[in-house]
């Protein structure tokens, strides 16, 4: 059985080994460069220069390929419960060989144990050294990265550590339990990708900002979350400003709201959002003066005055924790799977 399920399975099994080795050589090869430029850019940062120029210049160059990279991770466990779940059983159903090989003295049981676990380790295995190798690759990218890209950034934590593992098990488990259920190939592969999508969009969403409670905090406006500053009418109008998703003290933390209060602790604004500060743009710290506004001095007449930000986020000192956590959770939906499938296919299925 073992045999028969390896001859079945060895061409795509080449071909996930093929296209690992290409991505792992080309990270082995182009990784000590990365992290040797990155260090020496840290290394020429003055106490006077807070890096930002560099990590633009430097995320910048590399953006193209932190973005391949971590495409090709999240769509792993896709493919894999598209390409490889699906049509596992759904082509033995349809082609009837699944009654030729009951009828040869091999329990119901014993067949799909042998196909999930030969195939299912193969899938977690590529999973996961596909998601490391990019980790280790991309760790200065996610160290420069803007905050929508940032490692706890929800597109970027899945393409990460081990979650990866996680996605491919449960997509792989799900894709044979559509197939059982539907029987017809086409169809359980277009299931199996809407409901794997859909539970990929709402773990970001709707599950995991809470798997551990969030930390909710007051911040002074400055350099790191005032995303824009802006005077909007001639004659010395009030300065309109709006917030980054970022939080002084917590770079790379995952902002989940950033608001903007008044002196009262009222909310006047939400991130991404403009308000208007009532402060002089005529004179003063804000005051144009025949040039620019110093932002520095600006900013701490806005302070003074009593605005602040609001955030709630997962420190990035969270990542390890909520990775062990959600790939536990998807764990615990693969178990689930695989338990429902031995029940179907002894009960149910003929």
């Amino acid at each position: 059985m073992i045999w028969l399920t390896w001859r079945q399975f060895r061409a795509a099994a080449a071909l996930m080994a093929a296209v690992l080795a290409v991505l792992t050589a080309a990270l082995a090869l182009t990784g000590p460069d990365l992290a040797s430029r990155y260090a020496a850019g840290i290394a020429d940062c003055t106490p006077d220069n807070t890096c930002d120029r560099f990590f633009d210049r430097f995320f910048g160059e590399y953006q193209l390929p932190f973005i391949a990279v971590s495409f090709v991770v999240l769509a792993l466990p896709a493919l894999v419960g598209l390409f490889w779940g699906a049509p596992l059983i759904t082509r033995e159903l349809e082609a009837g060989t699944h009654l030729l090989v009951w009828n040869q003295s091999v329990a119901r049981g014993r067949w799909l144990a042998v196909k999930l676990g030969l195939t299912g380790l193969v899938a977690m295995a590529a999973a996961t050294v596909s998601g490391l190798a990019v980790t280790w690759w991309s760790d200065p990218l996610d160290k420069s990265a803007v905050p929508e890209l940032a490692l706890m950034a929800p597109l970027v934590f899945g393409a990460r550590g081990i979650v990866p593992m996680g996605y491919a098990a449960f997509a792989f488990v799900l894709g044979v339990t559509v197939g059982m259920l539907v029987r017809r190939t086409l169809p359980a592969m277009a299931l199996t990708l809407t409901v794997f999508v859909a539970i990929q969009l709402a773990m970001p969403l709707l599950v995991r900002p809470h798997l551990i409670p969030p930390v909710t905090a007051t911040f002074e406006l400055g350099r790191v979350n005032v995303g824009g500053i802006s005077i909007r009418e001639q004659g010395g109008g009030p300065v309109h400003i709006s917030l980054e998703p970022a939080v002084p003290g917590h770079a790379g933390a995952w902002v989940l709201a950033s608001d903007l209060l008044d002196p009262s602790g009222r909310t006047i604004a939400g991130s991404g959002e403009e308000a208007p500060v009532p402060v002089s743009t005529t004179s003063g710290p804000c005051g144009r003066q025949g040039g620019p506004p110093n932002l520095d001095a600006c900013w701490v007449e806005i302070n003074r005055l009593g605005y602040r930000q609001q955030a709630t986020y997962q420190p990035l000192e969270r990542f390890w924790p909520l990775q062990w956590i959600e790939t536990g959770i998807y764990a615990l939906l693969t178990l689930g799977l695989t338990w429902f499938s031995f029940w179907w296919i002894r009960r149910r299925l003929s």
